[in-house]
């Protein structure tokens, strides 16, 4: 289940007009529409764009606020605080108090766990205090005490402790990104094969899955096709990725896909919990993914120098999602943003050099990247974010 974010998506998931189907050779089925490019895009719409933009902030601002004063209801509900409030003497303690204390618990791990990586970061550093309160005779080494002697020390240890995807990311999702290298000539094809069963894969329940979004790109690489699902963790991907591929259609549409291509990469990633992917939407225009090589042990110093700069460049343009590889393409970051043209990409992107912070974010982080790539791309007609 993926709780509230599947309600918005739910709500905004595009319905996908067949008016302007083609009828197959041979065949009274109906195939997609053509593949899409870039030129189907108008010109001059960047008002509409910005207007679906703000009405789209608002929407999930507001949604977002309703969320989090249910969950702040539910809690207060299930507190003990509030069950003794609502009774002139307290009952005694029994196994039944012992479960509501135990359901507070549990709840409160909940609320935290959606709130991100930071919550358990905590944790661990509770755990760790407690711990060294616990054994104060416990002397450290002689190396410890050159190195962790201070209390920055000690902080520096606690971070090495934290794997990096507890620091960077919200944990609670794991996105895949794949990209499908298709033959120039397969490309038609290509997209009425994928887009009859991706939407499919993404519509069943017991998948599990939400299909971020599907683009073509159109500057960059040529005839690759990007990708993105999410997963309920790792445990998520396994499951999901057991019943795909045993439906009883996978093993056809498999073997189909593999004539059209000439490559695939796939990497496993997680979302930034500074930055999460955005829900469904459809504002219109075009799509740009900048891939970054970062060197080696630089990702940490990454996330710190974008967390302060994304709010420098949200005042400006429409961010999508940015991910950090786990297992895959290594000391790679993906950033995806959305504009109305090309055009407006150009004026965006001036116009965050006067922003204050960002220009110190470029000077701190362009240091750090060993490679960078961007792609200019169009959602499918199937794009849940388009």
């Amino acid at each position: 289940m993926f709780s509230k974010r599947l309600i918005t998506r739910c709500c905004n998931a595009p319905v996908i007009s067949s008016s302007k189907s083609l009828l197959r050779p041979l065949s009274t089925t109906q195939c997609l529409q053509r593949t899409p490019s870039m030129a189907d895009i108008q010109p001059g719409t960047i008002a509409e764009f910005d207007a679906k933009q703000q009405r789209f902030r608002a929407e999930l601002a507001e949604k977002t606020k309703k969320q989090r004063e249910a969950e702040r209801a539910s809690a207060f509900k299930s507190t003990p605080a509030a069950a003794e409030s609502s009774s002139t003497s307290p009952p005694p303690l029994t196994s039944a108090s012992a479960i509501s204390s135990d359901a507070v618990h549990d709840n409160t791990q909940d609320i935290h766990q959606g709130l991100g990586s930071l919550s358990t970061v905590f944790t661990g550093d509770a755990a760790r205090k407690a711990d060294d309160a616990a054994n104060p005779s416990r002397k450290p080494g002689r190396f410890s005490s050159l190195i962790y002697g201070t209390e920055e020390g000690r902080e520096m240890d606690r971070e090495i402790e934290r794997s990096f995807s507890q620091v960077l990311a919200r944990g609670k999702y794991v996105h895949s990104i794949v990209f499908h290298e298709v033959k120039p000539d397969k490309v038609d094809e290509y997209v009425e094969l994928v887009g009859s069963w991706y939407p499919r894969v993404a519509s069943m329940p017991e998948n599990n899955v939400h299909l971020v979004g599907s683009w073509r790109t159109e500057v960059g690489d040529c005839d690759t096709f990007v990708h993105i699902w999410e997963y309920q963790r790792y445990e998520g991907y396994h499951a999901s990725l057991y019943n795909i591929q045993h439906h009883p259609e996978f093993k056809a549409f498999d073997a189909k896909l593999k004539t059209l291509i000439n490559r695939k990469d796939l990497s496993l990633m997680q979302e930034f919990r500074f930055w999460p992917t955005t829900p469904p939407r459809q504002l219109g225009g075009v799509f740009e993914l900048r891939s970054y090589t970062l060197q080696p042990g630089n990702l940490l110093e990454w996330e710190t120098h974008w967390q302060k700069g994304l709010a420098a460049r949200r005042e400006v343009m429409e961010g999508v999602g940015a991910w950090f590889v786990q297992i895959g393409e290594l000391n790679v970051v993906h950033h995806l943003w959305q504009f109305a043209d090309l055009e407006e990409r150009r004026a965006r992107r001036e116009e965050s050099w006067s922003v204050p912070g960002w220009g110190e974010t470029v000077h701190k982080t362009v240091p750090l990247i060993q490679t960078m790539k961007s792609r200019i791309m169009v959602p499918l007609p199937w794009s849940p974010i388009a």
